[in-house]
């Protein structure tokens, strides 16, 4: 019995590590989200982020695609040099998450 549900853990423990799992997407694929509507462009993002830092440079951005959704990633420095790491669902513009670096 302990081993049947040793395994059992450990398949679900494998099955749930799949599902936190994000692929980057190519950047040559973003233009056809964009077109299909799949995601918004990558401007409306970055506009939705510098309305949330103003003056700020994003050092790093890249597309992730989840299980249930794509997210755009960025990392920016403010103006005081304060280091942000952004996350936005990229169909919706949601932010996901906003803090501190």
């Amino acid at each position: 019995m302990k081993t049947l549900t040793a395994l059992f853990a450990a398949a679900t423990l494998t099955l749930g590590a799949g599902f936190a799992q994000a692929a980057d997407v190519p950047v040559d694929q973003i233009p056809q989200l964009v077109k299909a509507g799949t995601i918004k462009p990558l401007e409306e993002l970055n506009q939705i982020i510098m309305k949330l830092h103003p003056n700020s440079t994003i050092t790093d951005s890249d597309l992730d695609k989840h299980t249930d959704r794509y997210e755009y990633e960025t990392e920016l420095t403010d103006a005081q040099g304060v280091k942000w790491e952004v996350e936005l669902n990229a169909a919706t513009g949601e932010v996901l998450k906003n803090k501190k670096d």
